[in-house]
């Protein structure tokens, strides 16, 4: 029985299959993924509104804190990681395995609270555990790499346990790495919705909430992240640390810049329309910057493929009628 099962999951015609299945579902993940991007942005902001309840039911609490030292903060669906939080705090991961970095690496991913962080020092923990167990399975119990020696397929387990452990850390920074493209990309546009709005006489509340909305369909992301902005500064009891928030949760220096911009603004009373528009003209000439640099690297990219894949065919075109005829007479000295 085993042997079968081995010997169906190593036959190419299995590999292929799984290889066509796993192609065609992509695709139509892809597809649909598309077809719902408005989904998305509706379960994003709706997430927003969620975290917003959140920010006003911690601040409410703290000022009844202020008040008279009662009863602790507030928090959402806390019994439903309860197990998982006592396995963190029994085995104290977040000492070991969390550090500022790795806070900032989440919030930058768009986890933001405790519990992503419990999450993710809980599968810093288990996976490596998991994926030796699995590697164990399919390399000993599956019979598989038996040409290899004994040594090498333990040090091949090793090196699954291994990944096991880093595999959070490659999700989290290629989420962050996508969701910081998302914003950059839109962040020149929604400066200049943002400048209309204040210099039409809107209120920076207002203007946050208005750009975010319009700004939904190009950047999910950005369009969260403001009205998160729009939130804290209608509750938090300084208007600088939502913009402070702003600039570590993306983790952008052109959102720094403009975040700093607004610092001033609201300290020393200038007006912000300017500032907006000097810094919308800087993020969109680096925009401009960085696809210039982009097209200038793309001829060298070009030249290995243009040779590999290009020329043969060209050479095939051009030289294959001239053969075709040579060895219909015979060969170069046949007609002679």
């Amino acid at each position: 029985m085993i042997s079968t099962i081995v010997q169906t999951a190593t036959s190419p015609q299995f590999v292929f299959a799984v290889l066509v299945s796993v192609a065609v579902f992509a695709t139509i993940l892809t597809l649909l993924t598309a077809v719902t991007g408005g989904s998305q942005l509706k379960s994003r902001m709706k997430m927003v509104a969620t975290e917003r309840d959140e920010i006003r039911a911690r601040e409410r609490a703290r000022m009844a804190t202020e008040k008279a030292q009662g009863r602790g903060s507030l928090r959402v669906d806390e019994t439903k990681f309860a197990g998982i939080k006592g396995v963190v705090d029994r085995l104290d991961l977040r000492k070991a395995l969390a550090d500022e970095a790795t806070v900032k690496k989440l919030r930058t991913a768009g986890f933001r609270g405790q519990q992503p962080l419990t999450l993710f020092l809980f599968a810093r923990f288990s996976l490596p555990f998991l994926f030796l167990a699995l590697a164990i399975f399919y390399i000993f119990g599956l019979g598989n790499f038996n040409e290899h020696s004994t040594m090498m397929r333990s040090f091949m387990c090793v090196g699954a346990a291994y990944a096991g452990f880093y595999a959070p850390n490659l999700y989290v920074s290629n989420l962050a790495g996508k969701r910081s493209d998302s914003i950059r990309k839109a962040w020149p546009d929604a400066l200049d919705l943002m400048l209309i709005c204040v210099e039409s006489g809107m209120s920076v509340e207002a203007a946050f909430k208005r750009v975010s909305e319009e700004i939904g369909s190009q950047s999910v992301p950005l369009a969260e992240e403001l009205v998160l902005v729009g939130a804290e500064l209608s509750y938090l009891s300084e208007r600088r640390q939502a913009y402070e928030n702003l600039a570590q949760r993306t983790g952008l220096d052109s959102v720094s810049a403009v975040s700093q911009a607004m610092i001033q603004a609201e300290r020393y009373g200038t007006p912000i329309g300017a500032a907006l528009r000097v810094l919308a003209n800087e993020s969109r000439e680096q925009r401009m910057t960085e696809a210039e640099k982009k097209a200038a690297a793309l001829p060298p990219k070009l030249t290995v493929p243009m040779i590999v894949f290009f020329l043969p065919v060209l050479f095939g075109v051009i030289l294959g009628p001239a053969g075709i005829q040579i060895s219909q007479q015979g060969g170069i000295f046949g007609g002679g």
